[in-house]
C-alpha cells in the first residue's frame, strides 16, 4: 500500500518547493500517493498564479506510514504568526513517521518547537531570519539538506528535488531514486554538503 504523502499548501506557497517534490513522488505511484491540503481547505493560489484544489488540515488522516511535506514561500513570514495554523502543523508532524521542509518550511516547523535540538537548514537567503525565529534549532549554515532523526530539511527551492530524491533512496534504494532523477531529466546533487549556495545572503 502507498505511504501518504500529504503535501502541505497556504496562499502564495513557492511553486517549486511543492511541484518538484511532487513530480518526483508521482513517478513512484505505486509508493507514494500525494494528496494537497491546506488550513480551511479550498482552492489555493500563488503569485504565479498556481492554483491548487485542497483539503482542510483536519481531514488529514495520519499512519504509521505518513508522509507531512511543508513548502515555504516570502508567505511564510507571516504564517509563523498563525497559531492555529502552527498548532495543527505540529499535531500532524508528531504524528507523521516522516517530516519534509523546502526552503523557508523549516521556518514554520521551527516556529513549533519541533526542531529544537535538532539540525536543519533552510534557504540561505533567509538563514539570519530563521536563525532569530529560534535558535534553539541547530541550524546547519552549509547544506543542501539535512536528516535529523525523521526531518528531513532542505535549502531554497530546487534543493527540495535534491532532498526528496534523498529521501527515496533512503525509503526505497539508489537504483530507485536515479531512475527518478534520469526519468525527470534531472541532475540529481547527492552531497548534502555540496552547497553552491551557503554564502548567499
Amino acid at each position: 500500500m502507498p505511504s501518504s504523502v500529504h503535501a502541505v499548501v497556504f496562499e502564495d506557497f513557492e511553486t517549486l518547493d511543492i511541484m518538484g517534490p511532487v513530480e518526483l513522488f508521482g513517478l513512484l505511484q505505486q509508493h507514494y500517493q500525494v494528496q494537497f491540503y491546506s488550513l480551511n481547505g479550498g482552492l489555493v493560489s500563488n503569485k504565479h498564479g498556481v492554483c491548487i484544489q485542497t483539503k482542510s488540515l483536519s481531514e488529514i488522516e495520519t499512519n504509521a506510514e505518513s508522509i507531512l511535506l511543508i513548502p515555504g514561500g516570502i508567505v511564510t513570514f507571516e504564517l509563523i504568526k498563525n497559531q492555529q495554523f502552527l498548532d495543527q502543523l505540529k499535531t500532524l508532524a508528531d504524528q507523521s513517521k516522516y517530516v519534509l521542509t523546502i526552503c523557508t518550511g523549516s521556518s514554520l516547523l521551527a516556529a513549533t518547537g519541533l526542531l529544537n535540538g535538532v539540525k536543519a537548514t533552510s534557504n540561505k537567503m533567509a538563514f539570519e531570519f530563521v536563525q532569530k525565529l529560534n535558535d534553539q534549532v541547530l541550524w546547519q549554515a552549509q547544506a543542501r539538506w539535512v536528516i535529523d532523526g525523521k526531518f528531513y530539511t532542505s535549502s531554497g527551492v530546487s534543493a527540495g528535488m535534491d532532498m526528496t530524491l534523498a529521501f527515496i533512496h533512503d525509503t526505497q534504494d539508489e537504483k530507485v531514486a536515479q531512475l527518478c532523477a534520469e526519468e525527470a531529466e534531472y541532475i540529481w546533487n547527492s552531497n548534502p554538503n555540496d552547497d553552491p549556495f551557503c554564502k548567499v545572503k
